[in-house]
């Protein structure tokens, strides 16, 4: 059985906290371990951060959506925007790659994506925003979702 949990929120960066603590309380029901729970937070900001400062340019009216699912003890996230976009991912995935570098910016985004997940999953689209879609396998034995 598929349990399911969607939220959008204004693209401002102060939501970013909220994303991470709303998907990390989602996903406490499967009991991760501390390094588990710690990635994934890590991952959800990293995420929400990239579709505020690049999707929007820090637009207020911009939303950030977020899904989450758990099957068995898997866990499955999507954070979405419908911003700017990215011209090249491929580009935009090399270690220390950004495109505002006078943000102090350092690049790292989606090398901790794809260093703390076990699937990570990029389309975007220059003018239409971007989908990240991730997975990850908890090491946990208490997957409540069966």
């Amino acid at each position: 059985m598929k349990n399911k949990m969607e939220t959008k929120f204004s693209a401002l960066s102060q939501n970013e906290s909220f994303a991470r603590v709303t998907v990390a309380a989602f996903i406490a029901q499967l009991d991760p371990t501390m390094d588990e729970l710690t990635e994934i937070k890590t991952v959800v900001s990293e995420a929400v951060t990239n579709s505020i400062i690049h999707g929007y340019e820090s637009d207020p009216e911009g939303w950030v959506y977020i899904s989450a699912v758990i099957e068995g003890d898997t866990v499955e996230l999507t954070i979405r925007d419908e911003g700017l976009g990215i011209e090249d991912v491929e580009e935009a995935k090399q270690p220390l790659f950004t495109t505002k570098p006078e943000l102090e910016r350092s690049g790292m985004g989606f090398t901790i994506m794809e260093n703390f997940m076990d699937e990570i999953n990029i389309v975007s689209h220059k003018g239409e925003g971007t989908i990240i879609r991730l997975k990850k396998h908890l090491t946990t034995s208490r997957a409540l979702c069966n």
